[in-house]
């Protein structure tokens, strides 16, 4: 198969080779055209669904803190029981001390519970303000992804309808230019590409126009004309670099 391809690039002369391009560059422009028909609807929903995407892992974000949070309150709430339970212990010792020593140590690690139970309150009520902090930006951002899935369900629907009206057409164009793309030597048709890229327009190959570049529109010499009317090699603007060939291989008249 690679050799009968080989063998069909060998008959193809310039003049057939600088049509098939201009017939590729026909279809290709049918393609662009189709997708200018969908404008930014594609970047638009792949915009909202990273957007959506970031707000979810935020949302999961802020309930992992809450949950850290939670797990917080109650380990402080189990410190605030423990110190109780101590100072209850040290108070009923004190009844059975044997001197004012002993008295004062419990006295002091009586204090030192209190002042425990003072401080994991204190952290309480902060984790607390934090969680109510993390659950109403829970709320908020919810409010957000809400009104983005809405925007995005219309935009997709959007984008649907019309790649449905258009999808047949371009399937049929792009298969049309996979077949003429096959028949052109691959040197050629990566240097067409190259330069399509390039064009502001995705133009790469043109016909004259009024004596110039259809591309750049540059005048272009009578003697440069000739040779491109000659079909004999392919030429192109010395300005732009688009390959360029006559109105009549164009099928324009002049």
């Amino acid at each position: 198969m690679a050799t009968d391809k080989a063998k069909n690039e060998q008959e193809l002369t310039v003049e057939e080779r600088l049509k098939a391009l201009y017939e590729l560059q026909t279809l290709l422009t049918e393609i662009d055209r189709i997708k200018s028909i969908r404008g930014e609807l594609p970047l638009e929903v792949e915009d909202l669904e990273d957007e959506i995407a970031g707000l979810k892992t935020r949302i999961e974000k802020f309930n992992t803190e809450i949950q850290d949070l939670n797990a917080d309150i109650r380990k402080k709430n189990n410190d605030i029981e423990q110190a109780k339970t101590l100072i209850n212990k040290y108070t009923s010792q004190q009844d059975n001390v044997r001197n004012n020593r002993e008295f004062d140590f419990l006295s002091k690690e009586i204090e030192y519970q209190h002042l425990e139970i003072e401080f994991a309150e204190k952290k309480i009520n902060d984790f607390i303000k934090l969680t109510q902090q993390k659950s109403a930006e829970i709320e908020s951002t919810n409010e957000i992804l809400a009104d983005r899935s809405h925007v995005l369900e219309e935009k997709k629907q959007e984008l649907d309808e019309i790649i449905s009206e258009t999808k047949q057409d371009e399937e049929k164009i792009r298969e049309r230019a996979k077949r003429l793309e096959a028949k052109i030597e691959p040197r050629l048709l990566n240097a067409f590409k190259r330069i399509r890229k390039n064009a502001r327009n995705g133009l790469g190959i043109v016909y004259i126009q009024r004596n110039a570049c259809g591309g750049c529109f540059n005048r272009i010499p009578p003697q440069r004309q000739m040779e491109i009317k000659m079909r004999k090699k392919i030429i192109v603007c010395e300005y732009c670099g688009r390959i360029m060939i006559d109105p009549e291989l164009a099928g324009v008249a002049e």
